[in-house]
C-alpha cells in the first residue's frame, strides 16, 4: 500500500514542479551573449522566476513552453522513479534534481545552451543530497560511486569537448558531472547503460534529421536533452536492480 502512495505524491509534486518550469525556461532561454530576460514577449517586466507563465499585461497570453506539457512530462518522470525506487532515501534526491534537468532540457532544446547557473548548483547539489542520503537506512547506492561516476563521466565529455568543440560544447561537459554522479550512484554497468543510451538517441536523432534533409553533418543540435533522458532511463534501471 505504500508504494501507490509514494508513486501518487511523486507524481503530484512533479505536476506542480512542471508548472512553474515555464517562466524560467523562458527567461534563460537566450543566446550566450544576452543578459537573461526580464520582460514578456509584450514588454511588461516579469515579477520573478517562479509562477505562472502568463502575462496579466497582455490579457493572460501564455508566453514560454507550455506549461499542461512540462507538467505532465514532469510528473510521469517522478511517478516512474517513485515506482523504480520506492521508498529508498535516493528518492528525494531524484526528485530534487528532475525540475532542474528539466528545466536544462528545456532550454538547451530550445536555443543549444546548457547555462551554467543551472549546470553548477544542480552538480553541487547532487553530490551533496547523495552524501546526505548514502548513510540512512535501506539507501541503495554508494557515494563513493556517485563521485566517480560524475569524475569519469564528466572526464570523458571533456575529451569529446576537446576533439569537436563545435560537436560537444561545454555546458555538456558541465552538466555530465551530475548525470554522472546519479549514475554511479547505482554502479558501473548503470553508468554505462545510462551514458550509451543518451549517446545512442542523440545519434539516432541526429540522424533522422539528416536522412529527413533538416540538417547537415556540421549542424549544431541539442545535445543535453538525450543525455538527460539516457541518465533518467539509467536511474530507472538501477532503482529496479537494487
Amino acid at each position: 500500500m505504500l508504494l501507490p502512495l509514494i508513486v501518487l505524491v511523486a507524481a503530484a509534486y512533479g505536476a506542480v514542479a512542471g508548472l512553474f518550469l515555464p517562466r524560467p525556461a523562458y527567461r534563460l532561454a537566450v543566446e550566450p551573449e544576452e543578459t537573461w530576460r526580464a520582460e514578456c514577449p509584450g514588454g511588461h517586466p516579469l515579477p520573478g522566476w517562479l509562477g505562472r507563465s502568463r502575462c496579466e499585461g497582455c490579457a493572460g497570453q501564455a508566453y514560454g513552453p507550455g506549461a499542461a506539457g512540462l507538467a505532465v512530462l514532469t510528473a510521469v518522470i517522478c511517478a516512474a522513479l517513485a515506482g523504480a525506487v520506492g521508498a529508498r532515501p535516493e528518492l528525494a534526491v531524484w526528485l530534487l534534481l528532475v525540475p532542474g534537468l528539466m528545466l536544462l532540457a528545456t532550454v538547451d532544446w530550445r536555443v543549444h545552451r546548457l547555462p551554467d547557473v543551472l549546470t553548477l548548483p544542480l552538480a553541487g547539489g547532487a553530490v551533496a543530497l547523495l552524501g546526505a542520503a548514502s548513510p540512512l537506512p535501506g539507501a541503495g547506492g554508494s557515494w563513493t560511486g556517485a563521485l566517480l561516476g560524475g569524475a569519469v563521466l564528466s572526464g570523458v565529455y571533456f575529451v569529446l569537448f576537446l576533439i569537436n568543440p563545435r560537436g560537444m560544447g561545454f555546458g555538456d561537459v558541465k552538466l555530465a558531472i551530475t548525470l554522472g554522479v546519479a549514475l554511479g550512484w547505482y554502479g558501473w554497468d548503470v553508468l554505462f547503460a545510462g551514458a550509451f543510451a543518451g549517446f545512442l538517441l542523440g545519434a539516432v536523432y541526429g540522424l533522422s534529421l539528416v536522412l529527413a534533409g533538416r540538417a547537415g553533418r556540421r549542424t549544431a543540435m541539442p545535445f543535453g536533452p538525450f543525455m538527460v533522458v539516457g541518465a533518467l532511463a539509467g536511474v530507472l534501471l538501477g532503482g529496479l536492480s537494487v
